[in-house]
């Protein structure tokens, strides 16, 4: 079997990518330690920005296991957890007795309202504050392309 050359980094593209790497690392660990002092890892506040943002506050499990990229068994027993704090409940689907809600509680609204504008303050210290405008639109410009790519690949599975 002969190996296809896999179009080895340049120096410049492996600096690129590692920084990539260490800066997602990094911004995640400390956005997922600020989160902690609220009771929430990133994960669930991902979770509650999605319901929040969704008609009604509610999403069908499986969409909302591709919203944020997990597996329906793992999402299952993040949402358990979360239903045990009281910030999101289950509820049947009426047209479809296979297929389950996850719904934002009361007390999950409340709790977007106390941690967004932290989490926002967050998200501009670490990240959009180091950056120009004009940066800005370049990583939104770079990241959508490679946001499109890999849904269509999801997509494709």
């Amino acid at each position: 079997m002969v190996m296809k050359d896999p179009g080895w980094l340049t120096p410049q593209e492996q600096r690129a990518w590692r920084a990539h790497l260490a800066a997602h690392r990094l911004l995640s660990h400390q956005l997922d330690r600020e989160l902690q002092v609220f009771g929430l890892s990133l994960n669930d506040y991902e979770i509650l920005v999605n319901l929040s943002e969704s008609p009604e506050h509610r999403m069908r499990m499986s969409e909302l296991a591709d919203a944020t990229v997990q597996s329906r068994s793992r999402l299952s027993h993040q949402i358990s957890r979360m239903e045990a704090d009281g910030l999101v409940a289950r509820e049947d689907c009426e047209d479809d007795r296979r297929g389950t809600f996850a719904v934002l509680t009361d007390l999950g609204w409340e709790t977007m309202q106390r941690v967004a504008p932290e989490h926002v303050a967050s998200v501009r210290e670490h990240f959009v504050d180091l950056l120009t405008p004009e940066q800005v639109a370049t990583i939104e410009e770079v990241y959508t392309g490679v946001v499109e790519h890999l849904h269509t690949l999801r997509s494709a599975k």
